[in-house]
């Protein structure tokens, strides 16, 4: 697998199947850990960064669940294969700016990644589709027990795992769901929910994590406390939070389609005329109204274009899937020509 192929195919979090898929796109897990007797990254020295990453590495292609991943070094990257990865939800930002110690680790179906020197020396991540903490917690831990075999990690009995920011230590665990909630925004509803789940302890943020603001009525909802709680405390209390989340979203599903079902159905039905006819498009404009034609698809008022198709189109119309799919670089311009023609053609 190349970084060429990544453009190319879909990641396992976007196929749009699992428990409560038709509202919870994915869900994810990532663990925090650090190497130890070496500091963490921000104040490690060059050469201590570039063991971290050489250590990580060795451990990675010793690694069952690994075998056969992508291992990428951020130095020499361009700017388009940096955003990729970001656009894949596969590296953050802050990794996106990396050094020439930092590099990020993919297997082969995208479930598994692992950035290097990050904020911390490792961050683990499970990258699943449709509401499946339990088993993603699984799968991660099993990588992270793996990979202590032959990484000794800071650990101190009374603390957790050491973090280079205090809010991770701990556990070290941060679980997390992305939601598609358009109608609780549509009956103006979404605001209070979610500020109700932010009052018993859970983040929101928006498509592309911390610091993004929500899009295409997207929302990510994560624990925020990581010390005096166990993983399985901390998966419990997410996972029951998120189905309540889920059974408003349902809820204001129903009563528009009783109440309102011809506007519904009015606005759907143009958001997917003007993705199949459209010749310039901007990327906001595209993701807000394929929002709406996911909606359409899951009550069933499309019919002929499947949920995974839809899931793949929020990622391959970004900027970085479209130069890679066109194979050079493009002006704003030229992306909204070519993102409608692959629109077009996809619906």
């Amino acid at each position: 697998m190349t970084l060429d192929d990544l453009a190319q195919q879909i990641g396992e979090w976007l196929r749009g199947t699992g428990e409560h898929a038709d509202i919870v796109i994915s869900s994810r897990i990532r663990l925090a850990r650090n190497l130890e007797g070496i500091p963490f990254p921000h104040w490690a020295t060059k050469p201590q960064r570039a063991q971290v990453r050489a250590r990580v590495i060795e451990a990675v292609q010793a690694s069952r669940f690994l075998k056969g991943s992508l291992i990428l070094e951020m130095k020499g990257m361009t700017e388009t294969d940096r955003l990729l990865l970001l656009e894949r939800h596969l590296i953050s930002r802050e990794l996106m700016s990396g050094s020439s110690e930092k590099a990020v680790i993919v297997s082969d179906r995208e479930i598994i990644s692992i950035m290097v020197n990050e904020e911390d020396h490792l961050r683990l991540q499970v990258l699943q589709s449709g509401f499946n903490l339990p088993e993603a917690w699984t799968l991660l831990a099993q990588v992270s027990d793996e990979l202590e075999k032959n990484l000794r990690y800071a650990f101190l009995p009374d603390w957790g795992y050491l973090t280079a920011c205090p809010t991770n230590v701990g556990t070290g665990l941060r679980a997390s769901c992305m939601l598609h909630l358009p109608c609780l925004v549509m009956t103006k509803q979404v605001s209070r929910v979610l500020h109700a789940v932010t009052r018993l302890g859970l983040a929101v943020r928006g498509f592309y994590g911390e610091g993004t603001e929500a899009t295409g009525n997207f929302f990510q909802l994560s624990n925020q406390v990581t010390l005096g709680i166990s993983e399985e405390e901390t998966l419990d209390n997410l996972g029951r939070l998120i189905r309540q989340v889920v059974e408003q979203e349902e809820a204001a599903r129903r009563a528009l389609l009783a109440q309102s079902k011809d506007a519904l159905e009015d606005r759907i039905w143009r958001a997917y005329g003007t993705l199949k006819s459209a010749h310039l498009i901007t990327s906001g404009e595209t993701v807000n109204l394929l929002s709406l034609v996911r909606l359409g698809v899951d009550l069933g008022l499309i019919s002929g274009v499947e949920r995974g198709m839809v899931n793949r189109l929020f990622i391959q119309t970004q900027p970085a899937h479209l130069q890679k799919l066109e194979g050079r670089p493009l002006t704003p311009s030229e992306r909204d020509s070519r993102r409608a023609r692959l629109l077009r053609e996809s619906l």
